[in-house]
């Protein structure tokens, strides 16, 4: 088998789509001596910000020497970078060797109506477990893929849990308001496991509170029991702020990642270090936690790919993560003419967050569709104005605002990270990330 057929085979599954339950999962690790209770586990749920806080945990754990495994999605550069140990994706006979594994297996639970269909997330999801079990990494970081409660990730028995954001996405599964939504998250709290929270409103808080205090789950909340002092944007590239918790204080620490939604995600990813460290009787020293920040690396978040002329990318994919962006865009771009190209999945809001883009000053949006199942339709978008332009083929789209971009141009490209994740390979196949940062 080569790594080709070996992922055509996981994609294969995509088909069975998303099918919140954990009666499937349970079934596949039962085959396989159940890997997810050999894995210590930091499980991370959230709307937006899992990503950065897996990506800044993981770095911290890697500076101070533990062997940490990483489960994220989706994926920017390769697919195999969802499963990591210490930041080194999967080697490719490594995940032919599960594939080959888990196949038999599947073919065998899909003769069972009630657990057939085992969906693409939760064979990614057994590997993953099987892969860091085998390996035996010090602590696995374990990101949600959706909500929390009825996702597959949760079968893991963590160590620590954290939900970052609360925001309005998946509602069709998750709920229409945000204390339903915070209710699912809130689903991977365990009983007498901490958990720490980012910065979310106090509505939803207060959901997930109360889901801590009925399983006695110390919480430890953004602004109350850690703090996290924002300080400016940083001369190269990135953001500076200043860190309080029971510890004491660490300053003038610094993220690579532009915008203030950063340096709230490297907070919960500190607080937890922390906790991991005094479970462990570690050490939780400031160096540590500055180099390890300052090598994190999580691509097409606030990414700038090339300087001349300034490109940025940013998987903002749905109205919370957009908001974050205009945010950004108002703050520390609002000399340039911006130039958007965007394109997002139709289960999202994507007329609010269009609306949001539009906030922008001096922009230019320009609406374009990809290959991906329920890629935006195009049909629709005859009614917008002046700041919206529809381009039927992203490459070409691509192309010309290369050509035309001048020294007061900023090219942004976000909307789904499936889309930006095409966007970005085809540009630094190009050479576009000349001086990429």
């Amino acid at each position: 088998m080569t790594i080709t057929e070996a992922i055509d085979w996981i994609h294969s599954r995509k088909k069975f789509g998303s099918r919140p339950g954990l009666e499937r999962i349970q079934a596949l690790l039962n085959k396989v001596g159940h890997p997810e209770k050999k894995v210590p586990v930091i499980h991370i749920a959230g709307t937006n910000g899992k990503g950065s806080t897996v990506a800044y945990l993981r770095s911290m754990m890697i500076e101070a020497g533990i062997t940490v495994g990483s489960f994220t999605s989706p994926y920017i550069e390769e697919f195999s970078e969802r499963i990591a140990i210490d930041a080194q994706p999967i080697p490719d006979d490594e995940l032919i060797r599960y594939v080959e594994k888990y196949q038999p297996i599947v073919a065998e639970l899909d003769q069972d109506p009630a657990i057939s269909g085992i969906t693409e997330f939760e064979i990614l999801t057994a590997i993953m477990l099987d892969y860091f079990a085998t390996e035996q990494v010090n602590v696995a970081i374990v990101e949600v893929g959706l909500g929390g409660l009825l996702d597959s990730t949760n079968v893991v028995v963590p160590m620590l849990t954290a939900i970052t954001t609360i925001g309005y996405d998946h509602m069709d599964i998750l709920g229409d308001t945000l204390n339903e939504i915070a209710q699912q998250k809130a689903g991977i709290i365990k009983k007498n496991i901490p958990v720490v929270t980012g910065k979310i409103a106090k509505g939803p808080l207060i959901e997930i509170v109360e889901q801590a205090a009925a399983k006695t789950a110390k919480v430890y909340r953004y602004g109350e029991e850690y703090q996290v002092d924002y300080l400016r944007p940083d001369a190269t590239w990135g953001e500076l702020f200043h860190f309080i918790d029971s510890a004491g204080k660490l300053s003038s620490l610094k993220v690579p990642l532009l915008g203030r939604h950063q340096v709230e995600n490297a907070g919960v990813a500190i607080e937890l270090f922390h906790l991991y460290c005094e479970q462990q009787n570690l050490p939780f020293e400031e160096k540590t936690i500055q180099k390890g920040l300052l090598h994190a690396q999580w691509p097409a978040r606030m990414e700038k790919i090339s300087d001349e002329p300034l490109i940025v990318m940013d998987g903002a994919h749905n109205g919370h993560a957009i908001k974050r962006l205009v945010e950004n865009m108002k703050r520390e771009f609002h000399d340039y003419n911006v130039k958007i190209l965007f394109s997002a999945l139709e289960t999202k809001d994507v007329d609010q967050m269009l609306a949001q883009l539009g906030e922008i000053p001096n922009v230019q949006i320009y609406l374009t569709t990809f290959e991906y199942p329920k890629a935006l339709d195009l049909s629709r978008f005859d009614h917008l104005d002046s700041r919206f332009e529809v381009v039927s083929l992203w490459q070409f789209g691509l192309g010309e605002l290369l050509e035309e971009l001048g020294a007061d141009d900023l090219l942004l490209i976000t909307g789904s990270l499936y889309f930006v994740s095409e966007v970005r390979q085809l540009l630094l196949t190009l050479g576009g990330s000349n001086e990429k940062s």
